[in-house]
């Protein structure tokens, strides 16, 4: 669903990303980690548009987005969660799934996300419906963030460090929806520091270092012994160039 061939991307003239290669099927979830400044987020940005790639391609069910705007890569059907959740402070619950919601293009395949699927599927978000996102805890913030994503109904849904700041119970949680999510079909990027999220859900899981690709791992064989994600990691180094994110 996901392919990603050469993709070259950096700010400033410099270049964070190198000759990028990567492929997320629809209904897996392929975790990408990595040390800070590895480049991860650098990766969400250019597959979710907000940053044109120097070189290289990005397709989405085989219709090349690299280099578009991001409003035309999300009705291709890409879903971003961005690190930080970004939810506006003085709108309600709401006002937010109102406007996230977007019927999807005719043709497309599976069931459409509506605001009462997706609190169904985040009943604790219907309970504070009419509250504010500056009034909702950093957990419930995170569920709206996935919440406003899911109401494109994406075929891709890229999840830039989901479980960042919160307790461990509410990280559990997000593991299982990320579960559930690619069970429905959707293709999961998710990037994240920690090898402990990547080893709990993914199918595939690629190191990240310095914007290189250092290591491919099969997730049920990490899930079985972890320390060759440990190893990987702790051959990258702690610190990437000036200008990696």
């Amino acid at each position: 669903m996901l392919q990603l061939t050469g993709l070259t991307a950096g700010y400033d003239g410099g270049t964070v990303l190198h000759g990028l290669d990567l492929a997320v099927p629809a209904g897996s979830v392929h975790a990408v980690v990595g040390h800070n400044g590895a480049g991860k987020s650098t990766l969400v940005h250019t597959v979710a548009g907000l940053l044109r790639p120097g070189a290289g391609s990005v397709r989405v069910g085989g219709t090349e987005v690299a280099g578009r705007a991001a409003h035309h890569v999300a009705r291709a059907g890409v879903g971003l969660v961005p690190q930080g959740r970004r939810v506006f402070a003085g709108l309600t619950v709401e006002e937010h799934l109102r406007l996230a919601h977007r019927p999807p293009p005719a043709g497309r395949a599976g069931r459409p996300w509506t605001p009462g699927r997706v609190l169904e599927l985040l009943p604790r978000l219907a309970e504070r419906r009419t509250n504010r996102g500056a009034d909702l805890s950093g957990g419930e913030q995170q569920m709206l963030a996935l919440a406003r994503a899911l109401l494109g109904t994406p075929r891709v849904l890229l999840l830039d460090e989901p479980t960042e700041g919160l307790a461990p119970v509410l990280v559990r949680q997000i593991h299982e929806l990320i579960g559930t999510l690619a069970d429905d079909g959707i293709a999961v990027l998710l990037v994240s520091p920690s090898p402990a999220l990547a080893a709990s859900c993914a199918a595939d899981v690629t190191v990240l270092t310095s914007g290189r690709v250092t290591a491919r791992l099969d997730g049920d064989a990490v899930r079985a012994d972890p320390s060759g994600l440990h190893d990987a990691l702790a051959l990258a180094p702690a610190r990437a160039p000036s200008g990696a994110r």
